[in-house]
C-alpha cells in the first residue's frame, strides 16, 4: 500500500476551444491547466474533474489518449506522467422529494463510461456542456443509473447553505431523498469538519471527504486528503472509500470551518454575525439572514461525536491564505521545496527559515496544524488569517 494525496472537485472554466463549462471558474481553468497546475505545483496524485459530462471534454479525452498522451488505466482512470485523473460530472437535483437544491458528484470509471452517463443526462438536462445542470429526474434513479454504470455517487458540500443535502435540500435526513445504500461517500466542504459531521449518526457508514470545489487554478488542493491505496487508479478508490483490506483515507487536510464560506449564520445585507433567535440584524435592521452551517449541525445532531473510528482532520491553512505568501514567495518556495506537498507536508522550519524568513516560516508551520488566530467566515465570504 501506498500513500497519495488526492482532490476529487475541481472544475473547469473553459473547453480547449475557449467555450464555457462552469460559469463562475476561471477562463483559465483549462483541462491541460488543472493537470499541470495539479501534477507539477499543488504535488496531487490524483484528482477529480467534475465536468468531464460535457461532449468537447470527452471529444478532446478521446483524442489524446487515441494519440499517446493519455493512458486509460485497465483499474479506470486515466493517467498522465504520474497523476491520475478521475472522471466526474457535478449535477444538480431537484425532485418532488427534495426541499431545495442539492448538489452531487457522479465519477465514472472510464471515457466510455462518462459518453454513456452524459448521452442519458442529455435528455434529462436542458445543456449538458455546462457544469452543474438541473438533471429532470428523480434522485434514486440517477443513483440508479451511476450504479449501473459502475460509477460512484457522493453528495457534494453537504453542509453549505445553498444548493447542498443539509443546507435546503432536506428537512433532517438523507433518506428523504436518496437511498442510501448508493451512496459512496460524503464531501463536507470548506465550513465542516468531521468533528461536525460526525454528530449526524446517519453519517457514520459513510467515509468523509475533503475537496478544494476549486473555481480558479490556485484553489485547487485548498483541500484534499491523503489516502492509502495500492495505486491511483478509479477501482482502488472505491475500495479505499469502502475501506476494504487496509485501503482507506488516513487524512482529511482542510480549513479549520471558522475560516469557510459559511460557518457563522450572518445578515445576507452587512454580513454581521446574526443569531437566530432574533428577529433583525442589530447594525442594518434587515431581517433576512444565511443560516451558517455551525447552526445548522445544532439543529441536525443527535450525539456528540464520531461512532467510529474517523482519521484525523487536520485543519491547514492554504498557503495563499497565510499573510505574507504571496505569488512571488510561493514561486521561491516551489523553487526550493518542489510543490505545495511537499512544502506543507516536507519542508523543516528551519529549511523555512532559509528561504522566507523567520516570519513567514513560522506562520506556515502554524498553518500545517491550523494553530493561527482567525476572524470567522459567513455568508458566502471567507474568514481571514490575523498575522499577529
Amino acid at each position: 500500500m501506498q500513500e497519495f494525496f488526492v482532490d476529487l472537485h475541481i472544475h473547469l472554466g473553459r473547453t480547449a476551444s475557449g467555450k464555457p463549462v462552469k460559469i463562475t471558474a476561471s477562463n483559465k481553468l483549462t483541462l491541460e491547466a488543472v493537470l499541470e497546475e495539479a501534477r507539477f505545483k499543488k504535488g496531487l496524485d490524483m484528482v477529480g474533474v467534475i465536468d468531464c459530462q460535457v461532449p468537447e471534454v470527452l471529444i478532446g479525452l478521446r483524442n489524446r489518449i487515441a494519440a499517446g498522451e493519455l493512458v486509460e488505466l485497465d483499474d479506470g482512470g486515466v493517467r498522465m506522467g504520474d497523476i491520475t485523473l478521475i472522471l466526474g460530472a457535478e449535477i444538480e437535483i431537484y425532485d418532488e422529494n427534495c426541499q431545495g437544491l442539492i448538489h452531487a458528484l457522479c465519477y465514472m470509471k472510464t471515457v466510455e463510461k462518462m459518453v454513456e452517463f452524459s448521452n442519458w443526462l442529455s435528455k434529462r438536462m436542458k445543456n449538458v456542456t455546462l457544469s452543474t445542470q438541473r438533471v429532470y429526474e428523480n434522485a434514486v434513479s440517477i443513483q440508479r443509473e451511476v450504479n449501473r454504470l459502475g460509477g460512484l455517487f457522493i453528495p457534494a458540500h453537504v453542509f453549505t447553505p445553498f444548493k447542498s443535502l443539509y443546507g435546503k435540500g432536506v428537512k433532517k435526513s438523507l433518506s428523504e431523498v436518496f437511498d442510501t445504500d448508493l451512496i459512496d461517500a460524503i464531501e463536507l466542504g470548506l465550513s465542516a469538519d468531521t468533528s461536525m459531521a460526525s454528530r449526524l449518526s446517519e453519517l457514520g457508514e459513510y467515509t468523509f471527504l475533503s475537496n478544494s470545489d476549486a473555481h480558479s487554478v490556485g484553489k485547487i488542493a485548498r483541500e484534499y486528503q491523503k489516502i492509502q491505496m495500492k495505486e491511483p487508479s478509479f477501482e482502488e478508490l472505491r475500495l479505499a472509500l469502502r475501506e476494504v483490506d487496509g485501503r482507506g483515507v488516513v487524512a482529511n487536510y482542510g480549513l479549520s470551518p471558522q475560516l469557510g464560506k459559511y460557518y457563522t449564520t450572518v445578515c445576507e445585507k452587512c454580513f454581521t454575525p446574526f443569531h437566530p433567535t432574533i428577529d433583525t440584524c442589530t447594525i442594518c435592521a434587515n431581517p433576512k439572514f444565511v443560516k451558517g452551517v455551525s447552526d445548522r449541525i445544532e439543529e441536525l445532531a443527535d450525539n456528540d461525536g464520531p461512532l467510529r473510528h474517523r482519521p484525523p482532520y487536520i485543519h491547514q491553512v492554504p498557503l495563499d491564505f497565510i499573510p505574507g505568501v504571496g505569488p512571488k514567495t510561493l514561486l521561491k518556495l516551489r523553487g526550493v521545496f518542489g510543490t505545495e506537498m511537499g512544502i506543507l507536508h516536507e519542508a523543516s522550519h528551519e529549511e523555512l527559515v532559509e528561504v522566507v524568513g523567520e516570519k513567514v516560516a513560522s506562520l506556515i508551520v502554524a498553518a500545517r496544524s491550523g494553530r493561527l488566530a482567525f476572524k470567522a467566515g459567513g455568508g458566502g465570504r471567507f474568514g481571514k488569517v490575523s498575522d499577529e
